[in-house]
């Protein structure tokens, strides 16, 4: 009779081993790498959720985006051997908006302003007021301030593509210049929109279209001067007999 089989604890181990799946890394360990945007290279990170963190290259200044990535996610970070699918080609262009984001610690309200803002097309500018109301909540134009300047993932999400309705860039986390690059970069007459604000100017009517839209607004762009109408609010606009741009969805200009 032969004797019974003796295991050793190794044995059971191996017998209980499963292998990991194949993206196991990718869920547990994130990555980062610089890719070249609209106004200089921007350092990018994303884990399994999608893009995480976004900032500004500097020289050295890799190892301070990945000590912030680590503090803001407390995972691991590495170097990536390909950027994300997407991520070039969505950098140099300006739209983002297939790309997945991990925004992990963003409060709802603040997603929801970046939600909105991922929305404004390259090479146009919304008012802070324009993002609260597209939100439904028109009251919370200083809210929606301080939520972009909290952005995680500028250039990405376009913060820099909101404006003060007085003409102004307004504020931006990477500096006014920065910003004035980034939008001049995507084809933004800065001077013209300024000289309409300080003219009182805040929408712009095509006579042969009847169509009213904000002044950055690309079908805005396209009215020759001989049919263009400018108007200080959206009342008068309508009482004129114009209806709103489908596109830009312009609405009523509140402070900031």
């Amino acid at each position: 009779m032969s004797p019974p089989a003796v295991w050793s604890i190794e044995e059971d181990l191996r017998r209980l081993e499963v292998r990991p799946p194949r993206d196991f890394t990718d869920r547990v360990v994130a990555h980062y790498t610089s890719v070249a945007g609209p106004a200089g290279d921007i350092y990018v990170a994303w884990t399994a959720a999608g893009v995480a963190l976004v900032d500004f290259a500097s020289p050295g200044g890799g190892a301070a985006f990945t000590s912030r990535f680590r503090e803001r996610f407390g995972c691991p970070i590495v170097p990536a051997q390909r950027p994300l699918a997407g991520l070039v080609a969505a950098a140099r262009s300006g739209r983002a908006r297939k790309l997945r984001f991990d925004l992990a610690g963003v409060t709802a309200f603040e997603a929801g302003v970046l939600e909105a803002t991922l929305g404004i097309p390259v090479g146009e500018v919304r008012s802070y007021a324009w993002v609260a109301a597209a939100i439904g909540r028109p009251r919370a134009v200083r809210a929606v301030g301080s939520a972009l300047g909290r952005n995680p993932v500028p250039v990405l999400i376009p913060c820099h593509r909101v404006t003060r309705s007085d003409g102004s860039i307004g504020n931006y986390g990477g500096g006014p210049a920065r910003k004035e690059a980034l939008l001049r970069a995507e084809g933004v007459d800065l001077e013209e929109l300024g000289e309409l604000a300080a003219a009182g100017v805040h929408y712009l009517g095509s006579t042969t279209t009847g169509i009213v839209c904000l002044p950055s607004c690309h079908r805005a762009r396209r009215i020759a001067g001989a049919h263009r109408q400018g108007f200080g609010d959206l009342a008068a606009a309508r009482s004129a007999g114009y209806r709103p741009c489908g596109l830009c969805r312009p609405g009523p200009v509140l402070s900031a």
